[in-house]
């Protein structure tokens, strides 16, 4: 499995533009580079994925099992380079970091987990790589549809237990049930590389694409009209926008109350977008029909969450599992492998502070 890994990283560095002639040459220019990877079991838990082209570029350390409050033992003095995944770096954090740290690789597109701020007061910058997971996310949104259109869940649901009931598993009985050619799905925040792709695989399907987005960019094949228009008319409602102070909790009980209640809601991006709470109170009251969702506000849920409850009721729940796809996590090595080549020849790419 590792000899495929490796096989993998080595078509990306090409379709990358990186040949093995500059991969030779990124390994004796950067050889004395420490870069020490905080949560290496985020990225390759299973050990399907190869770390050669970050050991190409570093003196690569690799830990597991950080947490914040043991972030900074395992960055010693002489480290130049902090990869991390998802894991929380606050401003007390990157304050105690030693000198020698130039820059914070963030292992994924969201970086509201780091204090930009706090890193460009210690002149350390900060990349993430906005574009390795595209096609990953976009088939995990047009999944929920998929399934939702079906209720596939439930209809399994009815198998599982002691006792299956198979009389009741050979019958619909009043789930939802429906074909996607003519349905509307509603992207807010649609004109990103995510939000083009859905658009395009719900094409396939014969959906209807709307779009509710700040930027100017085009989106090819979709209706860009405002946010009441969105939720009035989709039958699916899918979330792309970033976590940031504007967005957070954004999305809550005014915008269920405006969608059909045959409608569902598909977050893929951050749990913190939607107010989860009123979230759960428009699926337990039947204000909307359905949910999935592949993030949520603490990931995974607190014990007491009524997601779990919902989950067996109108809620697919999933791990954020968009991005893991084997194929996927190897991009994204080699991708932040990329961002710190680039940052230590002087032309730095993708940095976020």
């Amino acid at each position: 499995m590792a000899s495929r890994a490796a096989a993998i990283s080595k078509r990306l560095l090409f379709s990358l533009g990186v040949g093995s002639s500059s991969f030779r040459a990124m390994s004796s220019e950067s050889s004395k580079v420490v870069c020490s990877v905080l949560n290496s079991d985020k990225l390759n838990f299973d050990s399907k994925c190869s770390w050669d082209s970050l050991r190409a570029v570093s003196d690569l350390h690799l830990h597991s099992g950080t947490v914040p409050e043991t972030a900074l033992e395992r960055v010693p003095a002489g480290t130049t380079v902090v990869v991390t995944k998802e894991m929380e770096l606050d401003a007390a954090n990157i304050d105690a970091l030693p000198d020698s740290v130039k820059i914070i690789a963030e292992a994924g597109t969201g970086y509201n987990n780091i204090d930009g701020e706090a890193a460009r007061k210690r002149g350390i910058a900060v990349c993430n790589v906005p574009v390795y997971s595209t096609g990953a996310v976009a088939s995990m949104v047009m999944t929920f549809v998929l399934s939702l259109s079906c209720s596939l869940a439930q209809q399994q649901r009815k198998l599982w237990g002691p006792q299956p009931d198979r009389e009741g598993w050979a019958s619909i009985r009043g789930l939802s049930h429906f074909e996607l050619a003519g349905k509307t799905i509603g992207l807010i925040g649609g004109r990103g590389a995510i939000g083009s792709k859905v658009s395009e695989m719900a094409r396939v399907f014969g959906m209807k694409v709307v779009i509710t987005s700040r930027s100017s960019k085009p989106c090819e094949g979709a209706e860009v009209v405002s946010m009441d228009e969105l939720l009035g008319r989709s039958d699916f409602v899918s979330v792309h926008c970033p976590l940031n102070s504007e967005t957070r909790k954004s999305i809550g009980r005014p915008h269920f109350e405006k969608m059909k209640t045959g409608a569902f809601l598909i977050n893929t991006a951050r749990g913190g977008i939607i107010n989860e709470e009123e979230l759960c109170d428009a699926l337990e009251q039947d204000v909307i029909a359905g949910a999935g969702l592949d993030v949520q506000e603490s990931e995974p849920p607190a014990e007491g969450s009524r997601l779990w409850r919902l989950a067996q009721k109108n809620c697919l729940l999933t791990p954020h599992i968009g991005w893991q796809r084997v194929e996927t996590r190897q991009r994204l090595v080699d991708s932040v492998a990329l961002n710190i080549t680039q940052f230590l020849k002087g032309e730095p790419t993708n940095v976020v502070n």
